[in-house]
């Protein structure tokens, strides 16, 4: 499962923030003014750029393989479909107060610019970037304000809690291609099931790393204040309800694809 930890947790937040679904015009307005129409139609590079990776660095599979493995996963995810899904999640999920409030947030000045840094942040180009900055950002600033306000953050967010469990589905997922690729000569479907839910608590520790070096350099340019703002309105009612709507749904189409993957995989290299 080294290749899932090269989809990066501390992008995947930013996140969390099929087929012709049916909405209201509010909701769709309210994904446009959000910075969410444009992180997800980075998705499948983000995705596809992260599983080939870490393949990669496994040092376990040649590199004509990690690349088709990283095609099918790329042309597994479709932007328009999870842009589709959220659009119909948000109509039935939030009333058109819930809606127009979050609206609301999304057109001033302080959203924008926010929007403008989580889009920056979540592209594929930024990673190196992010982990170059993560020592000397956890240096400056600790023991800060900006350090402790991330608890506030990340539970308002969801941003630990979705990614480690949009991780672990995705990895029982790939589990399930994986037994069926090995047949008896591997570890079975349970086997590696197991294995991968005795990990959930490191893996959490490892993914709240990774948000908390993404949460600090997304929004180091804002100030204290700003972030304050930013935080009270993923409390609110409005807010936090678009968060979870949002994540719920995001979550869903990430990990629906993934047993088309392993199938398709499983074809790929074990035609007979």
């Amino acid at each position: 499962m080294r290749a899932l930890s090269q989809v990066k947790p501390a992008l995947l937040f930013l996140l969390l923030v099929c087929g012709s679904a049916t909405a209201g015009p509010l909701a769709d307005s309210v994904l446009r003014a959000s910075p969410i129409d444009e992180i997800v139609a980075q998705y499948p590079a983000m995705m596809s750029q992260g599983v080939r990776e870490g393949l990669k660095q496994s040092g376990r599979v040649e590199p004509f393989v990690a690349n088709t493995v990283s095609s099918v996963v790329s042309n597994a995810f479709s932007p328009e479909e999870i842009r589709a899904q959220v659009v119909e999640d948000l109509d039935q999920g939030l009333d058109d107060q819930q809606l127009n409030s979050v609206l609301s947030w999304y057109e001033t000045p302080l959203a924008e610019k926010i929007s403008r840094m989580e889009v920056a942040a979540s592209r594929p180009a930024a990673w190196k970037q992010v982990e170059a900055a993560a020592a000397g950002l956890q240096e400056k600033y600790e023991g800060s304000e900006r350090e402790t306000l991330f608890e506030r953050f990340d539970r308002a967010a969801r941003a630990t809690e979705s990614t480690v469990d949009t991780t672990v589905a995705v990895q029982l997922g790939l589990a399930s291609a994986m037994a069926a690729f090995n047949g008896n000569k591997g570890a079975s479907f349970e086997q590696l099931q197991q294995k991968i839910e005795s990990q959930r608590g490191m893996l959490r520790g490892m993914v709240a790393q990774q948000v908390y070096t993404g949460y600090l350099y997304t929004y180091q340019q804002l100030s204290n204040s700003e972030l304050k703002d930013y935080i009270e309105f993923l409390e609110s009612d409005a807010g936090s309800a678009f968060t979870r709507v949002v994540t719920n749904s995001i979550q869903r189409s990430i990990t629906e694809p993934v047993e088309s993957v392993g199938s398709q995989l499983v074809r790929f290299f074990n035609p007979g």
